[in-house]
């Protein structure tokens, strides 16, 4: 889902919040809208952070990037050029070891999150990924790949306003396959993972326009 029509959907249940506020506590609008106003801002807040699953098991799989040397992001990884996807390479992961999955985030965007790639049940001797992974539900290693919020399969590069935003590459690795469909959403994907981290890394890079 874009951010635009994810800000409209928020604001309408936060007018929701304050009729509902209204209504059983008889509050006058002068305390009924900071009180929905809050709980957004908690919620946002609650997005920002990311859930609980993005700290499970030791930050041991040491997540570079040869196509990102200075931790900014080139524009021929965005959608001011190529849109393809950076080569990803990692440690050598923890014996048992089943599956790896890898999420791309936005952490600035106007929701405090935005996603820009999901994959999972990339094979256990997986140790990198080539530049310009193919945008396909399933790729020829088996690993499966989910919607971002643009409402597409693969990677969806950086493309923010004219401000710098920073995206956060995280990889887990998993002590079993998760056999998602593709397609999955990062929401489905966190559920899944719940348990069954072993190792992550983490990898944060800017863009600016």
């Amino acid at each position: 889902m874009k951010p635009v029509l994810q800000a409209s959907r928020i604001a309408k249940n936060a007018r929701g919040l304050t009729t509902a506020t209204r209504r059983r506590n008889s509050l006058p609008n002068s305390l009924a809208l900071p009180a929905a106003a809050l709980l957004l801002a908690g919620l946002l807040g609650c997005r920002h952070a990311g859930p609980p699953v993005e700290n499970e098991g030791p930050d041991a799989l040491g997540l570079t990037s040869s196509s990102i040397p200075d931790g900014r992001i080139p524009a021929a990884f965005t959608c001011d050029g190529a849109n393809t996807s950076p080569a990803l390479h990692w440690n050598t992961p923890p014996p048992a070891t089943k599956s790896f999955a890898l999420i791309l985030n936005d952490r600035d965007a106007p929701l405090g999150s935005f996603v820009h790639w999901v994959m999972f049940d990339l094979p256990p001797a997986t140790q990198s990924l080539e530049v310009s992974v193919p945008s396909a539900d399933q790729l020829p290693n088996g690993a499966r790949q989910g919607h971002n919020d643009f409402d597409a399969i693969g990677y969806g590069g950086p493309c923010p306003g004219h401000s710098e935003h920073r995206y956060v590459f995280m990889l887990f690795a998993l002590d079993s396959k998760l056999n998602l469909p593709s397609g999955a959403t990062r929401a489905q994907l966190d559920e899944a993972m719940k348990g069954h981290v072993l190792a992550r890394g983490k990898l944060e890079a800017r863009f600016h326009r």
